[in-house]
């Protein structure tokens, strides 16, 4: 049995560069969000908290995480693609970047706007990596592999994000009206840039229309 989920063989140059491109921008979305200070996304909330209470920078606990949620897939018997496996090292890596070389707003002239930008590019990025069709992120995958099981797959998905937004808050992490406009707009961003951005498989030539 291979560890690893096989990889699309058409286009593969062109899914690996929209993967980065992904991910980078998903780590360096969830770094504006931060640095904007209004609140982010849940899982960001627990990083945050976990950084504040434990040390270590946000991006390592974005990794240490990933890596922990990617462990409870070996139950579920769900196969980690190559873009699982960026997905655990990338996001955190970009995010630290991000927080390393965009200074910390202080009025809210530019804090929202830079909240604001960091949920669209959020939701740019989740397109792109997902439409590279490299495998999903840990923590969606946690999600999918749950409802596999024949679980709602909307309760699963949702119990999931207020367990850790809960867990973070109570950390020190930060809740805010950003943290609520992104889970009520993420979902109509992605709804839209998931299709525009899917590298579909080509029909081999001489196939049947």
């Amino acid at each position: 049995m291979h560890l690893l989920a096989p990889m699309p063989p058409d286009r593969r140059p062109t899914r690996l560069l929209l993967l980065l491109s992904g991910l980078v921008l998903y780590g360096a979305s969830s770094g504006l969000m931060l640095e904007a200070g209004l609140g982010q996304m849940p899982w960001a909330v627990l990083h945050q908290g976990l950084s504040r209470t434990l040390g270590g920078s946000i991006g390592t606990w974005t990794i240490a995480v990933g890596v922990l949620v990617l462990l409870a897939w070996v139950p579920l018997r769900q196969r980690p693609g190559v873009g699982t496996l960026a997905n655990v090292v990338v996001l955190g890596l970009a995010l630290d970047a991000t927080l390393a070389v965009v200074p910390t707003p202080t009025g809210l002239s530019v804090r929202v706007p830079l909240l604001l930008a960091g949920i669209v590019l959020n939701g740019v990025a989740t397109g792109a990596y997902i439409g590279a069709g490299l495998g999903a992120g840990p923590r969606d995958g946690l999600s999918t592999g749950l409802a596999a099981r024949g679980l709602s797959l909307r309760v699963v998905r949702t119990s999931i994000e207020l367990g850790v937004l809960g867990l973070g808050w109570v950390l020190g992490g930060n809740v805010g009206v950003g943290t609520v406009l992104y889970a009520a707009t993420i979902g109509v961003l992605t709804h839209a840039t998931v299709p525009a951005l899917r590298l579909r498989d080509r029909v081999p030539t001489g196939a049947a229309s």
